[in-house]
């Protein structure tokens, strides 16, 4: 049950392995259609900007920011920086072997994981050190402060010297047995690296791997060990010391990050990861609802249901806008005051694969077929 429970998350991560009846096709009802589209009425000018190619993402691949440079990875092994600005290469470089996770970057070293468990460091394209990881990692490496950080299937977080890959630290918590197919939560918050591990947010000193604090966003529940899967998942919405992550399929939640405390939790059912501003924090829920939560207290403020069962990725907020790509390639622009539509953007056709980014003035979203589009809103 374990291994199939995997795989079942692995491959969707649209429901809980709760479901997995359905996904066997032992029973349960039909997927459901996705929400018919009423006529496009663009209401925010956006013009396409440039387009670019990577190899084909068959696995949802994060997508690196720094200033007006964009760092992306393929299954294939091929990482490349790009000018956001123009979509024209600044670098391209290879891996030497199938990428497991998205690329993290500081602008000078870009770090990936392969899924040999090696993380590899490149700058200007070219390999500079690779180290054998113990343990399998879904989660993009992070990079800062001359640091390669790497959380792991295991529930460890390590720490590499980005110039020669030396291993600084490694602390690992307890854990639930199993673990989801899906990244992680790891940020820098001042000089506190956060890290998502089980259903809790911790705060490591990032020279030492100390552990400062933990702070609980869902609890562990049930009689076995699919119920109590309560990994932190996708991306976290950070705002000054107050960062809000979703625990998968169980809870959406905000802590402050000075102190260590839980400003406040609210049950939620989804897989992808939070954006927001400070006044809101948006997530999509895995039935393709849009919702928007206060982030003083977790109230919600609003809830979409136009774009449900339509396979959406983690938002993205945008001015006045939160935009979400979906598994047919659109990419949906809504108010970020009550989620009516604002506009749609189309691709080639396959799902979008990360969230939606911003770099500079240019929104850019990444396909399955390895399509970069980069769009400018006016």
């Amino acid at each position: 049950m374990r291994a199939a429970c995997s795989a079942i998350a692995a491959a969707a991560l649209l429901a809980g392995c709760s479901a997995m009846p359905s996904f066997l096709g032992l029973g349960g009802a039909e997927k459901p259609k996705p929400a018919e589209l009423a006529p496009n009425v663009a209401l925010i000018a956006v013009r396409p900007a440039w387009t670019a190619r990577v190899g084909e993402v068959s696995a949802p691949m994060s997508v690196s920011v720094n200033g007006n440079t964009i760092a992306i990875a393929s299954v294939d092994g091929t990482v490349a920086a790009i000018d956001a600005a123009s979509g024209r290469d600044l670098w391209r470089g290879s891996a030497g072997g199938p990428i497991a996770a998205g690329v993290g970057s500081d602008g000078t070293t870009a770090a990936v994981v392969t899924r040999a468990n090696e993380l590899v460091a490149l700058a200007g394209g070219k390999p500079v050190w690779r180290e054998q990881l113990p343990a399998v990692s879904y989660t993009a490496p992070f990079v800062a402060g001359g640091r390669v950080f790497v959380l792991t299937a295991d529930r460890s977080v390590s720490a590499f010297d980005a110039r020669n890959g030396r291993r600084l630290w490694t602390q690992q918590r307890p854990g639930e047995p199993l673990v989801l197919r899906h990244g992680g939560v790891m940020l820098a918050v001042g000089d506190t690296l956060v890290v998502g591990l089980s259903g809790r947010l911790a705060g490591l000193d990032p020279l030492t791997g100390r552990v400062r604090w933990e702070a609980p966003i869902a609890v562990p529940r049930g009689v076995n060990d699919v119920e109590r899967l309560v990994d932190l998942v996708g991306s976290a919405s950070r705002v000054g010391d107050s960062v809000c992550a979703r625990a998968f399929q169980a809870a959406v939640g905000c802590v402050n990050a000075a102190r260590g405390a839980v400003a406040w939790t609210k049950p939620a059912s989804g897989a992808e990861g939070l954006h927001g501003d400070e006044r809101l924090v948006f997530g999509t829920e895995a039935d393709g609802k849009v919702v928007a939560w206060k982030r003083e207290n977790g109230d919600r403020a609003w809830v979409s249901e136009l774009l449900r069962h339509r396979g959406l990725t983690a938002p993205l907020s945008l001015g006045r806008s939160v935009v979400v790509g979906d598994s047919t390639g659109l990419v949906h622009l809504l108010s970020r005051e009550d989620g009516s539509p604002l506009n749609r953007l189309a691709t080639d056709g396959s799902p979008i694969m990360a969230a939606p980014v911003v770099a500079g003035n240019t929104l850019v979203v990444l396909t399955r077929n390895g399509g970069l589009y980069g769009f400018i809103p006016e």
